[in-house]
């Protein structure tokens, strides 16, 4: 607990400082040393200062936030557990239900950069359901077949919104640094939707 209301916290001082900045005319679309409102401070080396403050919000915090966000997750999916006998069921607004959480779920892993993070957790959640499927002879309840088809469908939406912008060099600069290339909502609103906004 302490760890997630830590990275919260890191994370909501620097999207106030963010916001603060993006008022004053700074671009999400590019990296912190290539924005024009940077290249204009005096001292230069303050750039360091907005890379860290950067670092600290975009990264340090959004993964003291996430993991234990996602290891709750893991626990309670590996609570969803039944026997082959036990009842199965069904929900009528399933399908619907899935789509809408794993769009909600698309914008967390594309907005907050944690697709490596959302990745291991959804591996180590189908590892977990072929291990107890194929080993203990046990299925997941309604619960667990929601979350784990929640997550497959996440990983899809993520791979299309990608690929849309596979070719993008500006945002391809930006992400350079990223482990897997997925680029943020509101970075592609800086660079292409605001002058329709």
């Amino acid at each position: 607990m302490t760890v997630f209301v830590m990275g919260a916290s890191i994370h909501l001082v620097g999207d106030s400082i963010n916001h603060r900045l993006v008022l004053n005319g700074y671009q999400l679309h590019l990296s912190v040393r290539e924005n024009p409102m940077m290249k204009k401070l005096d001292p230069p080396s303050l750039i360091d200062s907005f890379e860290l403050l950067y670092f600290y919000d975009e990264e340090l915090g959004h993964y003291m936030w996430y993991l234990p966000y996602f290891l709750c997750f893991l626990l309670f999916f590996n609570s969803t557990f039944v026997s082959v006998q036990s009842k199965t069921t069904h929900a009528k607004g399933f399908w619907p239900l899935a789509l809408l959480n794993s769009t909600y779920y698309w914008y967390l892993v594309t907005e907050g950069q944690i697709t490596p993070l959302f990745i291991t957790t959804t591996l180590l959640m189908t590892i977990m359901w072929l291990y107890q499927r194929f080993v203990n002879g046990n299925r997941l309840d309604i619960n667990g077949r929601f979350l784990l088809y929640t997550f497959h469908m996440t990983i899809i939406l993520v791979a299309v919104w990608t690929s849309f912008f596979w070719t993008d060099e500006v945002l391809r600069t930006k992400y350079a640094s990223s482990l897997i290339y997925v680029p943020e909502p509101w970075s592609v609103y800086s660079l292409y939707g605001k002058r329709f906004f």
